[in-house]
């Protein structure tokens, strides 16, 4: 659509709809790639608000011959979660298409405990339905995008000092994020509780997520310290969870939710003969994360033990310098 951005939309995609030629395009580069081994669909329709519903369910049915999932960022999250939900379980239903639902905890904000009934009970009706959690009450992304178009306050809740620019650490005003907005670039956004948080964590059909992105020591906590938080702060001082249950979803459900996909993944997030060899060794008494909003990128603690492949990234502590075992996973290519 001759966008500027390199990621999320920030001006043509953003403000305009596509026009049947584009979308027909969008559709051929999606399959295009699904061809070639991707493993799924990422479809942030909330970045891309003039895609129209017609448009998402169009794109359904094309990813359908191939049985891959679709991974979700929802349309319109916050005040909107239970709508915009709604429309892609129908959509999914239809198509007869998986989905993953990404961040159901930034995604529901106040709302999540509705979302996780609603994820219920599309899985007790049979459909494939997925989500994850990330272990933070903010969750991050560009100013610029799509997300703060007018109203994002009432769909989120929140306001401008719920709001903290990366670069600095300051909350924002209505002046300071005026000028940004213009300029562009990264921001966090405090949407949730802890107690919510806790809800979602310990829900038996979320996953955990890390996503977001450093760019020179700065960025979101949850890029360096997602993992190490989970066994840390919510298994052992919360005990939001149990510690088998909290490698259960940080490993093995990811694994599951992909085993359809590419076969590879099914030895992946175990420990048996012949599975490979990706093994954490930690410290359950010790483990902790040590990024903060402030200072993101610091390492975590209480990992002895990082073995890819059968080699060693960290030893003893100390990351490995030089050593890079992991390889890509692809779905078959010929898979349809």
């Amino acid at each position: 659509m001759g966008d500027t951005s390199h990621f999320i939309p920030r001006d043509a995609a953003l403000n305009r709809a596509a026009t049947p030629e584009e979308q027909s395009a969008i559709i051929a580069a999606v399959q295009r790639d699904l061809n070639d081994g991707g493993l799924g669909v990422g479809l942030g329709i909330e970045f891309a608000p003039k895609t129209s519903p017609a448009e998402v369910l169009d794109l359904f049915y094309a990813v359908a011959r191939w049985h891959r999932p679709i991974f979700l960022h929802l349309r319109r999250p916050g005040t909107g979660v239970i709508e915009s939900l709604q429309e892609v379980i129908a959509d999914a239903a239809v198509a007869g298409v998986s989905i993953h639902v990404m961040h159901i905890n930034g995604t529901g904000g106040s709302r999540t405990p509705e979302a996780l009934r609603m994820v219920d009970g599309a899985r007790t009706r049979g459909l494939d339905v997925t989500m994850e959690v990330y272990p933070y009450i903010a969750g991050s992304s560009p100013i610029e995008s799509g997300l703060f178009d007018p109203g994002w306050q009432e769909n989120r809740g929140i306001t401008y000092s719920d709001l903290m620019w990366v670069d600095t650490g300051e909350r924002l005003t209505r002046e300071t994020f005026d000028q940004y907005r213009k300029q562009g670039g990264r921001l966090i956004m405090f949407l949730n509780t802890e107690e919510t948080l806790h809800k979602a964590i310990a829900h038996p059909l979320t996953m955990i997520a890390s996503d977001g992105l450093l760019t020179n020591g700065k960025g979101h906590p949850r890029g360096a310290g997602t993992y190490a938080r989970v066994l840390g702060k919510y298994v052992r001082e919360d005990r939001a969870l149990s510690l088998m249950d909290a490698i259960r979803k940080c490993s093995l459900m990811p694994a599951q939710r992909l085993e359809l996909t590419a076969p590879q993944m099914r030895n992946k997030g175990r420990l048996k003969v012949g599975a490979d060899a990706d093994i954490i060794v930690f410290d359950p008494v010790r483990v902790i994360d040590k990024a903060t909003f402030e200072k993101p990128g610091q390492y975590s603690d209480g990992f002895k033990y990082v073995i890819v492949g059968g080699q060693f990234v960290v030893r003893d502590g100390l990351l490995q310098a030089g050593v890079f075992p992991g390889k890509p996973i692809r779905a078959p290519i010929d898979a349809r």
